[in-house]
């Protein structure tokens, strides 16, 4: 056997590694779908960008993005109150029907005090099953909600189960929202055990991530300061979605995964 086998069989079975990532990507995202990542959209804009999120700048810190999904629900006050202590920023995407509808003041206070709201549709159907109207619906129906509620529509959105095509592409550059994905998740709809969780996601991070939760499962709110806790000692630096890009803006239509 030449000497160098060993060496060719890990390079192989890294390559082949990458391809399985590679694939459940393309996956999530739509067959033949692009992602930009927050790095390559920072290079892109170089000095000109015009995305000014704050004192940090993502090129040098270690950012890391926190994001809750199909809220606002009970626990999501709690979640804010821990935010606040912690001065961690996050971005919530937020379900419209039984939720923005049902809790408006905990809409409001998301947005007041400084976190990034984002759209992740009406009633969480999968927008790749659904043909123009029902995608647009979908999402202008909740852009409009939120916007009754704290003035402005969001500018980011996140397809249930990340699946997004062509269709959903068009529809979100015609309202305006870009495709936000994620890097790492604990499965949180599928345990209540918060250790567990916040294991996950601990493991998962990685400079440049973006994490994913949700606030209205039982399991995921308590393990939050756990979580908040080991990443700063990681030496991670918390900002919000957009933050994560600056100087760049990310652009409606696109869909983004670190």
């Amino acid at each position: 056997m030449p000497e160098n086998a060993p060496i060719a069989r890990v390079r192989r079975t890294a390559a082949a590694a990458l391809a399985v990532v590679a694939a459940l990507a393309l996956t999530l995202a739509g067959c033949g779908t692009q992602t930009l990542s927050p790095a390559s959209v920072r290079a892109d804009a170089g000095g000109d960008g015009e995305g000014r999120y704050g004192s940090v700048d993502c090129a040098e810190a270690k950012c890391i993005a926190l994001t809750f999904d199909a809220g606002p629900g009970k626990d999501t006050p709690r979640l804010l109150d821990i935010l606040k202590e912690e001065k961690v920023p996050a971005t919530f995407f937020l379900l419209g029907r039984n939720h923005v509808l049902a809790h408006p003041g905990t809409v409001r206070r998301i947005a007041d005090e400084g976190h990034e709201v984002a759209n992740h549709t009406w009633s969480h159907r999968v927008l790749t099953d659904l043909d123009r109207d029902g995608i647009r619906e979908e999402l202008s129906r909740t852009q409009k909600a939120i916007a009754k509620i704290t003035g402005s529509e969001p500018t980011l959105m996140r397809p249930p189960q990340g699946r997004t095509n062509g269709d959903v592409t068009d529809i979100s550059r015609e309202l305006g929202l870009s495709q936000v994905l994620w890097s790492a998740t604990a499965k949180d709809y599928s345990t209540t055990d918060s250790d567990l969780i916040e294991n996950r996601i601990v493991d998962d991070a990685s400079a440049d991530g973006i994490i994913l939760l949700h606030d209205i499962y039982d399991g995921t709110v308590p393990a939050v300061p756990a979580i908040i806790e080991r990443l700063k000692k990681r030496g991670y630096t918390f900002v919000t979605v957009p933050q994560l890009f600056a100087p760049a803006v990310p652009k409606p239509g696109e869909v983004y995964r670190p």
